[in-house]
């Protein structure tokens, strides 16, 4: 069951990660840090942002955004600058595209097989509303 998330947290993840969250994934995180979201094609476990407030929340939270983005980006063809937001337990992850200054607010998923991009939200708050 996911947490809420206080927002340093997630001031810790984007400084570890070097980039700026869209505003949609930020509040959705600090009201509830993790969870699943089902799409057409497929079931997402979103990582959730480490939270090291109490015992519980570090262990639920360890294998957060921050290292598994490091992780995906040692994969070939993870696309350079993105950010790991879940995975569908196959190594499809869904993510986040560095663009100008920042991340773009689209959400898209990578297939690690072909590393083909498919674009599944305009913004992160899009993608969570299709799990309705």
């Amino acid at each position: 069951m996911p947490f809420d998330l206080d927002e340093r947290y997630v001031q810790a993840a984007e400084q570890a990660l070097g980039v700026s969250f869209p505003t949609t994934y930020r509040l959705a995180m600090m009201r509830s840090n993790g969870g699943t979201v089902a799409t057409e094609s497929d079931d997402w476990e979103l990582y959730p942002i480490a939270d090291d407030s109490d015992r519980k929340r570090l262990a639920r939270t360890l294998n957060g955004v921050v290292p598994e983005t490091e992780r995906a980006r040692a994969w070939r063809g993870f696309p350079s600058g993105a950010i790991s937001l879940g995975s569908n337990g196959e190594g499809d992850q869904v993510i986040f595209l560095a663009g100008g200054k920042g991340l773009g607010p689209e959400v898209f998923s990578w297939r690690h097989e072909t590393c083909e991009l498919v674009r599944i939200a305009d913004d992160f708050a899009a993608f969570v509303a299709a799990d309705s």
